[in-house]
């Protein structure tokens, strides 16, 4: 599935919810069900700058493909980054980087968030582009 296919299908999800709870409860939903992020792997250098909560990334290249691992210590902000990972992981890094991230607007989830939760969604979404560059 192409990174693009991904994003639309996490649209077409989330817009079977009617009310902002139901999407919310969703988007937790994924955190849950990210793969388990070992806690050696939860290092200073794997955190998100600027998140309000701590937001572990990983990645690494396998087979020309880049596959991320991800946690937090927020249940939605671990949604968040879960939202990031279906849609990226599994791809190539010259995908990713040349992704409309747009989608994320798409989402609703910026309307309802705080602010500073808000602003997490571009810093994942960067931190994700820059881990492809580094892996590419």
């Amino acid at each position: 599935m192409t990174i693009t296919e991904a994003q639309q299908e996490l649209l077409d999800d989330l817009n079977i919810f009617q009310d902002w709870t139901e999407r919310y409860e969703y988007v937790i939903g994924l955190g849950k069900k990210l793969l388990p992020m070992d806690d050696a792997a939860k290092t200073e250098d794997k955190l998100i700058q600027g998140c309000q909560s701590q937001v572990w990334l990983d990645a690494k290249s396998e087979d020309g493909k880049i596959i991320y691992t991800a946690d937090s210590d927020s249940l939605i902000t671990k949604g968040m980054i879960a939202l990031f990972v279906r849609v990226l992981s599994d791809q190539k890094a010259d995908d990713i980087l040349s992704a409309d991230m747009s989608f994320i607007e798409k989402t609703g989830l910026k309307e309802h968030l705080a602010p500073t939760r808000a602003n997490a969604l571009n810093l994942m979404a960067a931190q994700m582009k820059k881990q492809a560059i580094l892996l590419a």
